[in-house]
């Protein structure tokens, strides 16, 4: 019980309350008093304060097991393993609160000098947005391409301009950052070298190796094409040229092999298989067109010449025939057959299996026209039996289409018969030269499309025969 004081005590000597009167006087015990000050935190029992006391419910609770009857959004400290965790009603449980860590473990893929490509990434922790993968060559500076991942394990990234156009043989260390900037331990790849040779092009997503003339294919170390297609077209043969009233027999086109899906080879032969060339340098033949007759008068055109590819071979046109002086009048064998003169009907000469057409026949009794020229797709007509009619030489036989070059173009058409007279000669096949006459010179097959030569006079008086055409290989495979 408190001591009474005395009025005295509590006035100063104006009779004024002194400051200290109320010095320890007791305070209220009624709770609703406790508006102002700070309340101890002894005065505070342990676990005394509500969660609706919290704001959002937000606590966080230290400890080495789980905390009993949580709720959605809780906090929980692992004080065993050092990691905070959040409890989530979806998983019944709490689960990890820390940056996703980045693992890059695999990429699938090859960059290429030159040659534009993409990458499959594999890990974890790419999350599903903002992956930035990073390229750096050694000795040289990064290049960083953003990529939405395919998902938390896997993405796609295309290798930039400034990578695959370095050399072949650079090493270049890739490695992700996640949205979490979390950094991925690196990994290496080498730019690889890409198989050269020809005149390089792309359709389609594949590459494309054109050989106008004879050169090699070299497929690098380390590496092995698969379902390679190929046109192996040999050079067109050069037509023949008669004299007086004879016709002579045009060139046949040259041999066409090919593995082109959607195309023929020669002689209605469907497509070859795809090959399959692992690393190494490979001789390519393109054959020349057989040369028309320019002088000596009378005269068979020569024969076209072999286009060669890793073990395919297509066989050069067959000549057309124009000396009747010569023990036959036929026209010759070959990848498509050269056309007959009239002297004696000659015959046609037969085309290569798998690869084209024989040639037409002369005739001595009506037109005094030469046969035509066999194409790779259809023989070529006999004299007096084509689209000119009955007083012309022959049609050189139609040519094959082939997209493997990425356009659709038509290779080793026969040409032309000539004719005796002033009249014109026969139409040449796609690629053949048109047949000449007494007045005309036959034409030319067009160049690198194996086409056969226009048959045409001999050169004592009139103009001559036209030559074969060159022939083409061309090499298509996807990376």
């Amino acid at each position: 019980m408190t001591k009474a004081r005395n009025i005295s005590d509590l006035l100063d000597a104006t009779g004024d309350v002194k400051s200290t009167a109320l010095d320890n006087v007791p305070p209220s015990d009624n709770a609703s008093s406790l508006t102002t000050g700070t309340l101890p935190v002894a005065r505070l029992a342990d676990g005394s304060i509500t969660n609706a006391k919290l704001d959002n419910d937000a606590k966080v609770v230290k400890s080495a097991s789980a905390p009993s009857s949580p709720s959605e959004g809780d906090l929980w400290y692992d004080t065993g393993n050092e990691v905070l965790k959040v409890y989530q009603q979806t998983f019944s449980g709490f689960v990890k609160v820390s940056a996703e860590v980045a693992v890059l473990s695999s990429i699938t893929g090859t960059i290429y000098n030159g040659l534009a490509s993409n990458l499959t990434l594999n890990g974890t922790g790419f999350l599903t947005s903002n992956l930035v993968v990073s390229f750096t060559p050694s000795g040289g500076s990064a290049s960083t391409v953003t990529v939405t991942p395919t998902n938390d394990t896997t993405a796609a990234v295309a290798v930039p301009s400034a990578i695959y156009n370095l050399s072949a043989s650079t090493v270049i260390s890739i490695q992700v950052t996640n949205a979490d900037n979390s950094t991925s331990s690196s990994i290496d790849k080498t730019i690889n070298a890409l198989p050269s040779g020809g005149t390089t092009s792309s359709s389609g997503g594949d590459r494309i190796h054109t050989f106008t003339s004879s050169g090699t294919f070299t497929v690098p170390s380390g590496l092995t094409l698969s379902n390679v297609e190929y046109l192996v077209l040999a050079g067109g043969a050069g037509g023949g040229a008669e004299h007086g009233t004879n016709g002579a027999g045009a060139g046949g086109g040259g041999g066409l092999r090919s593995s082109r899906t959607g195309s023929n080879s020669g002689g209605g032969a469907s497509a070859e298989s795809k090959q399959t060339i692992s690393a190494g340098s490979y001789t390519v033949t393109v054959g020349a067109g057989g040369a028309g007759v320019t002088s000596g008068g009378a005269a068979n055109g020569t024969p076209g010449s072999n286009s060669v590819f890793n073990g395919i071979t297509s066989n050069g046109g067959g000549y057309g025939s124009g000396d009747a002086s010569l023990s036959t009048n036929n026209g010759g064998s070959g990848g498509c057959g050269g056309g007959g003169n009239s002297s004696g009907n000659g015959a046609g000469g037969s085309g290569t299996s798998g690869q084209g057409y024989a040639g037409g026949a002369g005739n001595n009794s009506s037109s005094h026209g030469g046969g035509g020229g066999g194409g790779a797709g259809s023989a070529g007509t006999n004299a007096g039996s084509g689209a000119r009619g009955s007083s012309h030489g022959g049609d050189g036989g139609n040519g094959v289409s082939n997209d493997i070059s990425g356009s659709s173009v038509i290779y080793s058409g026969g040409g032309g018969g000539a004719s005796w007279n002033s009249n014109p000669g026969g139409y040449g096949g796609g690629a053949g030269g048109a047949g000449g006459s007494q007045s005309t010179v036959g034409g030319n097959g067009t160049v690198n499309r194996g086409g056969g030569g226009g048959a045409g006079k001999d050169t004592n008086s009139y103009p001559g025969s036209g030559s074969g055409s060159s022939g083409i290989v061309i090499i298509r495979y996807s990376l």
